[in-house]
């Protein structure tokens, strides 16, 4: 991205944003984006260790047929409380409260997000919400699956589900503000000269997430709130022997549901258009295409979540409908893949972790994709609806997509983050395990469930144990390659060497200001006069020192 005048070197004496306070009260009342970010990035990597000790009971459970490691209650449990961490605290916040945070401000030349004290709220709603969630599990877990489907949750269930419910409502409000202050910041605090058009494809995702979090949050959260008046007040909302109605219960979730996991993958989407662009040293290709699919998928995500109910008794013409819309989102999607594809072809390719990642992250969720397609076709929907095929699909979008995204997004923008490298040989082998265990864990799942496992069953028929020890296997090296990056991070935040401003070479505004940067991000305002992604005026990769 051009940009006149440069922005000046920093100077050595000026404080970054790491140094610019210390101790816990410093941390604790920031108001600085970058702070904020890490902040949520401590946060929701203890939520995915707590989320993963689930998986991993569950796998462990399923390694044999009969129900012979926790009982049919306590399975129950564990899948919820799996989904629940996972999807609530660590896959929806995961790119946009972290690298979101940190960068939308930078990428647009601005000195911090529009409301820097409500981002700060956000970061406590967020850590709120999560405690509840947390003391739901010490007191008991719940167990009605991460849907909340009624009447179960709302009458019949025993367990914890108001405290949990409560829970979800305070983080809701958190990913609101959070997508408010995006919106209002890319809105009103670009740097001069910087159009719609001159705007990186990361702050276009983020820009379409943020239209789906203040439209589709509160919707869930008034629904869920609505379960708990009728489980507390005994109200006949959705209970049908009180007149209520439980899937209307399904509408309404699932109207916020299908458009959350665009809030997971498309930042992810953004992540990936900078990387590729960055690693083959290219524009991205149909640079205003990829844009607008951004745009395109969180609309048509608000008019699919109808194929989630394809077997709880909506019309035939109804049913037609989301099939054909469902088939109808494929497409901004594929515009993506095969534009990065595109991109990739004749570049100056550079093999690093982050590129290793955007690979995996393709290859994995363009197979989600497709089998999404199978999902979607009415008659293959009611065979395997409710089997492992669902559980397979899901993964391969959510972590083989947005988890896939995170961590090469992670890697990418560490030297800003840290002012340090982190070791290459390490990284490319945690993409590697990463890839391979995510297959072995998943695709064995597909087969499973086209032969009829049903999910949140705890015992099954012996014939399908030789897919279920394949899974376990899988997440085996799934979670070593998870467990690599927490490792080497930490040892690279001291111990590794200085990353310079610029270490990839690349185009971003991010990358014309110190690593890290300081607490106002730029000494002097860019002004931006050139497309984004021009690489014809970035200087060569330049070596770490230290």
């Amino acid at each position: 991205m051009s940009t006149t005048p440069l922005v000046p070197p920093q100077s050595e004496v000026k404080k970054n944003y790491l140094n610019a306070g210390y101790g816990i009260k410093s941390w604790l009342l920031t108001t600085d984006h970058k702070r904020i970010a890490l902040l949520y990035l401590a946060s929701i990597t203890f939520f995915f260790l707590i989320g993963g000790l689930f998986a991993l009971l569950i796998r462990l459970e399923l390694l044999t047929p009969a129900g012979d490691l926790v009982t049919s209650e306590t399975y129950n449990k564990l899948f919820t409380m799996h989904g629940v961490i996972m999807i609530f605290f660590f896959l929806i916040p995961s790119i946009p409260a972290t690298l979101g945070n940190f960068l939308v401000p930078v990428m647009v030349g601005a000195r911090d997000l529009a409301f820097p004290r409500i981002n700060l709220l956000s970061w406590y709603l967020f850590v709120i919400g999560g405690v509840l969630a947390i003391y739901s599990m010490m007191a008991g877990g719940v167990d009605t699956g991460w849907t909340f489907y009624t009447p179960y949750s709302s009458v019949y269930s025993n367990t914890h589900v108001v405290v949990m419910i409560i829970g979800i409502f305070v983080a809701g409000f958190s990913s609101i503000l959070t997508g408010l202050n995006f919106i209002v910041t890319i809105h009103t605090m670009r740097a001069p000269g910087m159009t719609w058009f001159r705007l990186p494809l990361f702050i276009w995702s983020n820009y379409a997430t943020s239209l789906v979090q203040i439209l589709g949050t509160p919707v869930v959260a008034i629904t869920l709130a609505l379960v708990a008046i009728e489980r507390v007040f005994k109200l006949g909302i959705f209970n049908p022997t009180l007149g209520g109605d439980p899937v209307l219960f399904q509408h309404l979730f699932w109207f916020y549901s299908h458009p959350a996991v665009y809030i997971m993958v498309l930042p992810g989407m953004g992540v990936i258009s900078e990387i590729i662009s960055a690693f083959s040293r290219k524009r991205v290709f149909g640079y205003e295409f990829v844009a607008l699919a951004s745009i395109a998928i969180s609309i048509l995500g608000f008019l699919v979540w109808g194929h989630h109910m394809f077997v709880a008794g909506e019309s035939v013409y109804s049913a037609l409908s989301f099939s054909f819309l469902s088939f109808l989102i494929a497409i901004p999607s594929a515009i993506k893949v095969f534009n990065w594809t595109a991109t990739l072809h004749k570049g100056s390719i550079s093999f690093d972790t982050p590129l290793l990642y955007a690979f995996g992250f393709i290859g994995l969720f363009t197979v989600g994709g497709l089998t999404g397609l199978f999902l979607a076709s009415l008659g293959l929907n009611v065979h395997v609806h409710d089997t492992y095929f669902v559980v397979a699909h899901f993964h391969y979008i959510m972590v083989g997509g947005t988890v896939m995204a995170y961590m090469g997004g992670i890697h990418y923008w560490w030297p800003k983050i840290s002012g340090r490298m982190y070791p290459e040989g390490w990284g490319r082998l945690s993409a590697l395990l990463v890839f391979v265990g995510f297959n072995l864990t998943f695709l064995p799942q597909f087969v499973v469930g086209y032969l009829g496992m049903p999910r949140r069953y705890h015992a099954y028929p012996p014939e399908f144990q030789i897919w279920n020890v394949l899974s376990t296997a899988g997440a085996t090296v799934l979670g070593l390659g998870y467990a690599l990056p927490l490792i080497y991070f930490f040892w690279s935040a001291r111990y590794a060497a200085k990353a310079g401003p610029n270490p990839w070479g690349a185009s971003g505004l991010e990358w014309q200001i110190d690593s890290p940067p300081i607490t106002e991000n730029f000494e002097v305002t860019p002004v931006i006069t050139g497309p984004p992604y021009d690489y014809r005026k970035v200087l060569p990769q330049e070596e770490p020192v230290g």
